[in-house]
């Protein structure tokens, strides 16, 4: 059961405790970077992986990009959001998966874009694309390879209650 664009599986909790901001946190200009009532800065996670990636890997490409920063969400092309390995990644790190599709990454302007990755899944950009469209705000970190999994970061930007 999952939807285009909406949280795909949630856990409450942090297996590895409270993650809190890294002092030299890039950002670019035009502002900071939203905090939450914590006073840490709050970021998407989007990522791009190939099929059948390990949890344990992801974990360790998303802390080594983004170390005690608060993580919102993790974000990240819809097929790959069914695997075991992603939703697995999402549930260590105690957030949200959402999933986008093709058509919504290739819609998002991003810094680095890539011929390959456009072949390969029909959008020229997942892992900033991802951070962009679920974080709302800012690009915070680009395109960063580690272990073979592209991370990025992006702002979270408070989404307005609607109407009850």
């Amino acid at each position: 059961m999952t939807s285009t664009g909406s949280a795909l599986l949630s856990s409450g909790r942090d297996h590895r405790g409270p993650r809190t901001p890294q002092a030299d946190v890039p950002r670019s200009s035009g502002g900071a970077a939203p905090r939450p009532a914590s006073g840490r800065i709050a970021v998407a996670i989007g990522i791009g992986v190939r099929p059948g990636t390990e949890s344990a890997r992801i974990v360790r490409a998303v802390d080594a990009v983004v170390g005690q920063t608060a993580v919102v969400c993790l974000a990240t092309i819809d097929r790959r959001a069914a695997e075991d390995g992603v939703r697995g990644a999402a549930a260590t790190l105690g957030v949200p998966l959402i999933g986008f599709t093709a058509e919504q990454l290739a819609q998002v302007d991003v810094r680095h874009s890539s011929e390959r990755t456009s072949a390969a899944v029909g959008a020229p950009s997942v892992a900033e694309a991802a951070a962009l469209l679920a974080g709302g705000g800012e690009l915070i970190c680009g395109r960063t390879i580690v272990e073979g999994i592209v991370v990025a970061t992006a702002a979270m930007i408070r989404r307005e209650e609607g109407p009850n």
